[in-house]
């Protein structure tokens, strides 16, 4: 959880801020308002994972002698499922898209969802996205990227260079020596001034090609 997390505001509450009872059921409990969480499946098969945190997911309505009859919190900046004031920027990474009244379709409400809701939701995404894979045969695992790929620093410094870094540095006029008081093998040399070689040959033949057409416009 974030260290920069502000616990929900329910609108009307003069009281403070109390986390629900560890002790409700789960469904209660994830709908309640509350910190991030992910929600633990009862169930081990997809079908019926989806069909569990879509009712978790569920907007909540008023009822009158039990009959539900109208949405509790089907306004502007607050949860749609329990009620929360949040004010999402619109640049925020972790803004929810707008609530559907039957979670998977239906029309738009005018409410949104909190960060604990939030969260649930993009669970739920990924939960719909996995089982769409797999009915094609595909690995969703596969198409994940890995916390190392997502930090451009995690690779560490490049210790070598492959052919195309070569030649793309040799092609905008860089020359690429190894530094000093490390020596490259007699192949390593020539595998590294064919590829300057190659891009230097192209990158004169641009020129001579550039410097054609300015000569014939000039004419």
């Amino acid at each position: 959880m974030s260290m920069n997390y502000q616990p929900p505001s329910l609108i009307g509450s003069t009281n403070a801020y109390v986390e629900p009872s560890a002790f409700l059921p789960p469904r209660q409990m994830a709908r309640a308002a509350g910190s991030v969480m992910k929600y633990e499946f009862k169930s081990l098969k997809p079908r019926k994972q989806l069909k569990e945190i879509i009712k978790v997911l569920m907007p909540e309505k008023k009822r009158f002698l039990k009959i539900p009859y109208k949405f509790s919190f089907n306004i502007k900046d607050r949860c749609v499922v329990c009620g929360s004031q949040k004010i999402w920027d619109g640049g925020d990474p972790m803004r929810p898209p707008i609530p559907l009244h039957k979670v998977r379709k239906g029309y738009p409400m005018r409410g949104t969802y909190c960060e604990k809701h939030s969260h649930l939701h993009r669970q739920y995404e990924m939960l719909e996205q996995q089982m769409l894979a797999e009915e094609h045969g595909l690995s969703f695992s596969a198409y994940i990227p890995s916390a190392r790929s997502l930090n451009p620093l995690a690779s560490g410094p490049l210790t070598s260079l492959k052919e195309g870094d070569i030649s793309s540095l040799s092609s905008l006029g860089w020359s690429i020596k190894p530094p000093a008081g490390l020596s490259e093998s007699r192949e390593e040399e020539l595998f590294r001034l064919i590829i300057e070689s190659n891009a230097l040959n192209d990158r004169v033949k641009t020129l001579l090609r550039d410097g054609t057409k300015i000569i014939e416009v000039e004419e």
